[in-house]
């Protein structure tokens, strides 16, 4: 590896007018012999390898240039403090590679990890953090682009600086000493979601026994939501993690994360490989069971392997746990536990038809028969076994969700050899969702804010190129409810769910903002066969809202392959006063209050007091009683929500009877509006507003 000297440089520094043009800076030694510091830290305005050993060739205005970088400043700072550490030499990946050779950067690449480890110290630089400590919780408002953590902490490449080195110090802006890897564990495991123990001891990573060490899915979690420069880079800063090697093949994209767990199948037989998080994967991707991207492995933290001497007994377990009230087949559990045995888990073959594996395999009930569940030899935090829903294709078999419950389990598992498929679909896919929420206010319900990014005018795209799941934050203070809307995309479908605050009280102390991370970290880890949005149907959600006598619920219709339109909205209880409840489908065409159908029905008229009206056959929140010539003088911000009844002016129960009698759709009346010409001088006003026919409800015969 190439390291800088530490004394040459800030010799050269200095005296930086005296220094001579052949100033050496760099060298090359062995990283197993040389003791070295090494830095990490977020790139900004840098220092390259040509800039470090031309320094003195330049003029004096480059020259000046290049020193007044931030990336200067942070080579002469890392210069000082390793040599107070009494280390002459230094790494630091701007200005030690030369990045015009290929072959020198895929070795730095590759050996990165080995020569993080074997520093004797590594110098975490954090440029957005002023105080004199680590911060110990998120703060959105200071660093809304990073989680609410520094932004170091959100880079790919970060994560293997911080688990590979025995020594790690954090400096902030300043330069200034805030802690120490060995002192910070628990706050740094409550940012990165590291156990202290592999903060504490890298050792950990490679126990010789695959339920001792962190499992594939596990550590994989710990990179999902980081980011990179290159799409590539995601797969390239997790070698080290695994001890895989690969080649560097800048421009293949995707295909790089697919790479990198094909290399870890071939180097371990870890089954949790396969339990990744499909809500994470927005590709409507069922020709592969390997994951897109590290993100599909979100929540995936306290997954574990299971023994696979011990898997065989927890299996039989399961299944006397899965059928409950029924006779099981004890010959067929007592051949399952005998056929179960590590030699068979844990022989993988990869080869270009597929990854072959021996897995028992369920057929689950009420579903054809080439729809089946496998087991797999892991865990959750609770002990309960994790399992996969394939979908057979003759030879080849394509996984479609992860599942957590045993509901459908009615057979007792069969030992298989299956092939999967890891060809992937790079075709990316994402769907638009146009947002319809006016009706919550109707009873002073208010949309707090949206997590984790911002809605821009009521409408959302769900790619599996960014976040996958949003959440909408309603509450009306004046009451203490609060209830939040999930919507993802998954497997090419959305999906949506309604949660409620269980907790009224405790929304003085709980913000919004933590309520929807919490909804949001919930969301991930919870079953989704029930909250697919179905194409063709208009839906309805219901959810009861806690301690009120109202309804949250979502009402959904495909509109095409690429749009949908979504209404959030309240509704009085029916008086059940339980939820969620099961969702229902709807015609369009008996559902006149769906703010979609509104430019679709025109106007019909009829006769109120023995005039002849106009009649808007929409639905908003309001009906408005006025002259026709006066209806469009009429200057509120809020006309286009009203339901027009253009008329003499009548009695407002004529107009809400003759409404209802006409209508006799499924719709809430709030309120009924009375338009009148206050003088011919100035335009029609709006007189009065008279509550009437609040709460009436009629419903088709």
């Amino acid at each position: 590896m190439r390291l800088l000297d530490v004394s040459a440089v800030l010799d050269r520094e200095r005296d930086i007018r005296q220094a001579g043009p052949e100033t050496k800076v760099l060298e090359q030694l062995d990283d197993e012999t040389a003791k070295y510091a090494i830095l990490s830290h977020r790139w900004g305005t840098e220092v390259d390898y040509d800039e470090i050993t031309g320094l003195m060739k330049m003029n004096e205005q480059d020259r000046d240039e290049v020193r007044q970088r931030d990336g200067y400043r942070k080579i002469i700072k890392s210069c000082e403090q390793a040599k107070e550490d009494d280390l002459r030499w230094l790494w630091i990946d701007t200005c030690c590679i030369d990045k015009r050779s290929s072959a020198e950067l895929s070795e730095a690449i590759n050996s990165m990890y080995r020569w993080y480890h074997n520093a004797q110290i590594c110098y975490v630089y954090l440029n957005d953090v002023d105080e004199s400590a680590l911060p110990t919780s998120q703060n959105f408002i200071r660093f809304g682009g990073s989680n609410g953590w520094p932004e170091w902490f959100s880079r790919g490449w970060t994560l293997q600086e911080l688990i590979a080195p025995t020594e790690l110090e954090f400096f902030n802006k300043s330069w200034v000493s805030i802690g120490t890897k060995q002192d910070l564990t628990s706050t740094l495991e409550d940012i990165t979601r590291i156990p202290q123990d592999v903060l504490r001891d890298v050792k950990a990573l490679s126990s010789t026994d695959s339920w001792e060490r962190p499992s594939v899915a596990q550590i994989m979690s710990w990179a999902a939501d980081r980011k990179t420069t290159r799409v590539e880079d995601r797969a390239y800063s997790l070698m080290g993690l695994f001890g895989v090697n690969m080649p560097m093949l800048y421009g293949e994209g995707s295909k790089a994360f697919q790479r990198l767990q094909l290399e870890i199948i071939r180097a371990t037989s870890d089954h949790s490989i396969f339990a990744w998080n499909p809500k994470r994967q927005g590709t409507w991707n069922l020709g592969s069971v390997l994951a897109d991207d590290p993100n599909c492995f979100w929540g995936c933290h306290d997954i574990e392997n299971v023994d696979t001497n011990d898997f065989g007994d927890k299996l039989v377990a399961y299944m006397r746990q899965g059928i409950p009230g029924k006779v099981i087949d004890r010959v067929k559990l007592f051949w399952l536990r005998r056929r179960v045995r590590p030699l068979q888990l844990s022989r993988w073959d990869v080869t270009n038809l597929g990854i072959q594996v021996s897995l028992p395999v369920i057929h689950c009930r009420g579903l054809p028969q080439y729809f089946f569940t496998v087991v797999l030899p892991c865990c959750d935090r609770d002990g309960n076994l994790l399992t996969v829903d394939l979908h057979s294709r003759g030879h080849s078999f394509y996984e479609r969700r992860r599942v957590l419950t045993w509901t459908t389990i009615d057979s007792v598992p069969e030992l298989r050899s299956l092939r999967f498929t890891y060809t992937q679909n790079t075709v990316k896919s994402c769907h638009n969702l146009r947002l319809h929420d006016r009706r919550v206010s109707w009873h002073g319900f208010t949309r707090c804010g949206t997590f984790p990014r911002k809605i821009v005018d009521n409408a959302v795209t769900l790619s599996s190129q960014e976040s996958t799941l949003v959440i909408l934050v309603y509450a009306n203070n004046d009451v203490g409810s609060r209830f939040a809307v999930g919507f993802g995309y998954c497997l090419g479908q959305v999906w949506s769910c309604i949660v409620c605050d269980e907790c009224p009280a405790k929304q003085e102390t709980l913000s919004w903002v933590d309520f929807a991370k919490q909804v949001h970290d919930g969301l991930w880890s919870s079953s989704i066969n029930q909250t697919y949005l179905h194409g063709g149907f208009t839906l309805i959600r219901n959810a009861h809202l806690p301690q009120t006598i109202w309804d949250a619920r979502i009402v959904c219709r495909n509109s095409d392959s690429d749009y949908s339109d979504v209404m959030i909205d309240i509704e009085q209880c029916p008086g059940c006063c339980t939820g969620p409840r099961e969702k229902t489908f709807m015609s369009e065409s008996h559902a006149l209050w769906l703010p979609w159908m509104s430019n679709k029905r025109g106007s019909h008229k009829l006769r109120l007091d023995g005039e002849l009206a106009r009649f808007d056959f929409s639905s908003g929140q309001g009906i408005a009683v006025s002259n026709n010539a006066f209806l469009e003088a009429y200057g509120s911000s809020d006309i286009s929500s009203l339901v027009t009844m253009a008329t003499p002016l009548v009695a407002t129960s004529n107009a809400a009877a003759t409404y209802l009698r006409k209508c006799r759709n499924v719709v809430l009346i709030p309120r009924i509006w009375l338009i009148v010409r206050s003088s011919p001088t100035y335009p029609a006003t709006k007189a009065c507003h008279v509550p009437v026919a609040c709460g009436l409800r009629m419903r088709l015969p």
